[in-house]
């Protein structure tokens, strides 16, 4: 009893201390379950959460983002603890998650829905976007296709697009693997 009643205690202590440092940052990189996988993975984040984004819609659903013209796109809330992580470090990752040069969407997921974006909170971080861009338009020799925008509001995706790459593994895994995600980044990024 005393072991459950640290752990909880433990569990407590440790979620205070994150949501009072704890930083958000929004990514659209195509399929929100793929870039939740990417992040998930990554040291300092707390927390992924696929929604959507960019729209004039008010708590758009996925049937109306993927067929509608709501503005939204298919976006990734990123919660980060900044001691352990930045924005700039998260952004190169979003990076080499996409396709930077896909104008139609992200590998087979076509649409305005699926289109690459970053999302800015404030001048620093938009010139801190700008400046990646202009790197990675350098290295390549190509014209980035991906928009950065001014992030105004986030709304959740539905329960069922939560977590799905570890819910649904093998249909997550199937899904993948038919677009060609990773090998389609390998011949970008190497």
């Amino acid at each position: 009893m005393k072991k459950i009643f640290f752990c909880l205690i433990f569990f407590i202590f440790t979620t205070n201390v994150y949501s009072k440092n704890a930083q958000k940052v929004y990514f659209a990189g195509g399929c929100f379950w793929c870039m939740e996988e990417s992040f998930d993975k990554v040291e300092g984040v707390i927390k992924t959460v696929s929604g959507y984004s960019g729209g004039h819609v008010r708590n758009p659903k996925y049937k109306d983002v993927i067929k509608n013209n709501t503005g939204h796109y298919e976006t990734l809330e990123i919660t980060y603890d900044p001691n352990s992580t930045n924005f700039k470090k998260l952004l190169e990752i979003y990076w080499i998650n996409i396709d930077p040069f896909d104008a139609e969407g992200q590998f087979c997921d076509k649409g305005e829905s699926y289109k690459s974006v970053i999302f800015f909170k404030n001048s620093l971080q938009k010139e801190v976007i700008n400046n990646s861009i202009k790197n990675i338009e350098n290295k390549f020799n190509r014209k980035v296709v991906t928009f950065v925008k001014e992030f105004k509001e986030f709304y959740e995706a539905e329960t069922y697009h939560q977590d799905y790459y570890e819910k649904n593994f093998i249909r997550y895994l199937m899904y993948k693997k038919g677009c060609q995600r990773e090998e389609i980044l390998d011949k970008i990024w190497g």
